[in-house]
């Protein structure tokens, strides 16, 4: 999962019509690029994970589109400063029912840059009461993408960016013009760096701003939301705004928390599998002083597993102590209910207030049993016990909470929580270290809210 950096929507009127491919585009820390975004078509297998700990993963299998042999899945990225989110020709899409006839996943591969690094970006689908469909965070428009979207047999009526992140954010305006009559909602104050552009820039044309707890949208009887709006953490606040869909009662968050499933999504290829399985300079570099073999990659499953294991580790920790032995950090970061250590460590420390005041609402009002994020596994069989116990580490940030009498599964699940949210202090080096750069250079605030601040 990576965190991206997007841009403040004024309305303009001096652009009517998307008609240039053309997007800028900027990552976390990063910038906007021009770049050229073309569809075509992937394909899909159903996936089956089972996963326990402190909350379960589980997806249905539902029917795919046809062979994945045929065509549809070219689409031309290469925008993204500094680090271009690939693949940057060929998107394989992978369709999963959650909730018969209600709800449906898709998923594509998302690589970071020129690196053997990847993971996947999920699209999820509701059918609302009317018979159309609500699109949150849309994925790569390729052909086969949007036949496995027409194949539901419905019309898309809203589009949903639930965030300011780039690598949602780039993929509204593709989307949206396969879809010309949908309606589109972002989440407020959206932004880019380093050039803060209007949305329309982004090919993202007369859209409507969600509020938090808004009963005036039209799916608010089916789907209502709550928004997560930060001040300035550094060069711009970090939003999101989460999801109820009432009557399957499951909750959509984009990066707020995370399961990483044991095995790797079905969606990213055996070739990025292999290439991260491979002992490169990374590698070298966090071994410890080890000696690092050199022998080619044999392609198997041990290989693979290891590939996806080192992918994990760089994605959530950025270098973590030892790639060449991932294993057990790995262990402990999986089938867990966590919040990604790069989002907990640069974002939601800086304002555990808000944060807390976000999550509370959430959990008191919402009686979800399930829970589907934009990355990693989903979705997963979690309640407001085991949310709010993936935020255990606000807790300590904020001290002392107002005493209430708990309920038992929120006492054990919060337990649980506290080992959830510990991460490896030598895996979290590079992080803290880029956390106190950010800090003393003033592109990051130490806390922005809260009683207790870093020494």
């Amino acid at each position: 999962m990576v965190v991206g950096i997007t841009i403040s929507s004024p309305k303009s009127t001096i652009l009517q019509n998307p008609i240039s491919f053309k997007e800028s585009n900027s990552s976390f820390l990063g910038g906007s690029l021009k770049g050229l975004s073309l569809p075509l078509k992937p394909r899909n297998k159903s996936r089956d994970n089972v996963g326990l700990v402190v909350a379960a993963a589980r997806s249905t299998p539902s029917a795919t589109s046809t062979d994945s042999t045929s065509l549809g899945r070219f689409y031309f990225n290469f925008t993204g400063f500094p680090f271009p989110l690939g693949p940057f020709l060929n998107r394989r899409t992978i369709r999963t029912e959650v909730v018969k006839g209600s709800i449906w996943l898709f998923e594509q591969e998302q690589a970071l840059g020129f690196s053997s690094v990847s993971t996947n970006i999920r699209m999820t689908v509701i059918k609302l009461k009317t018979g159309g469909l609500w699109v949150h965070a849309p994925i790569a428009p390729t052909k086969e993408c949007i036949q496995l979207v027409k194949e539901l047999g419905a019309p898309v009526e809203y589009i949903i960016l639930p965030t300011f992140a780039y690598e949602h954010k780039i993929f509204v305006g593709p989307f949206s013009r396969k879809f010309p009559r949908a309606q589109i909602w972002v989440a407020p104050r959206q932004w880019s760096w380093p050039l803060n552009l209007p949305l329309e820039f982004f090919g993202i044309f007369r859209a409507k701003t969600l509020k938090d707890e808004d009963l005036s949208t039209p799916w608010a009887d089916e789907i209502e939301q709550k928004v997560l709006s930060s001040p300035e953490v550094g060069i711009g606040p970090y939003v999101e705004v989460a999801f109820y869909h009432k009557r399957s009662r499951t909750l959509l968050v984009t990066d707020a928390v995370i399961f990483v499933p044991r095995k790797p999504p079905q969606c990213i290829s055996k070739e990025s599998l292999l290439a991260s399985a491979k002992n490169g300079l990374a590698v070298k570099l966090l071994s410890k002083g080890k000696e690092v073999p050199q022998e080619p990659v044999v392609d198997n499953p041990m290989n693979r597993q290891k590939g996806w294991e080192r992918m994990v580790l760089q994605i959530l920790f950025l270098g973590p102590s030892n790639l060449l032995e991932p294993n057990a950090t790995f262990a402990q970061m999986s089938q867990k209910l966590i919040v990604s250590p790069i989002v907990k460590t640069l974002v939601f420390s800086k304002v555990p207030e808000k944060v807390r005041d976000w999550i509370d609402r959430i959990a008191r009002d919402w009686r979800f049993k399930r829970i589907i994020p934009a990355h990693f596994d989903g979705p997963i069989n979690a309640g407001g016990s085991e949310f709010l116990a993936a935020f255990a580490f606000l807790d300590d940030l904020l001290g002392e909470r107002e005493f209430t009498w708990p309920s038992l599964s929120l006492i054990f699940t919060s337990l649980m929580g506290k080992a959830a949210s510990y991460f490896p202090p030598d895996d979290m080096k590079t992080l803290s270290s880029l956390d106190q750069f950010l800090v003393s250079v003033g592109a990051v605030k130490k806390t922005v809210s809260g009683r207790k601040r870093a020494a």
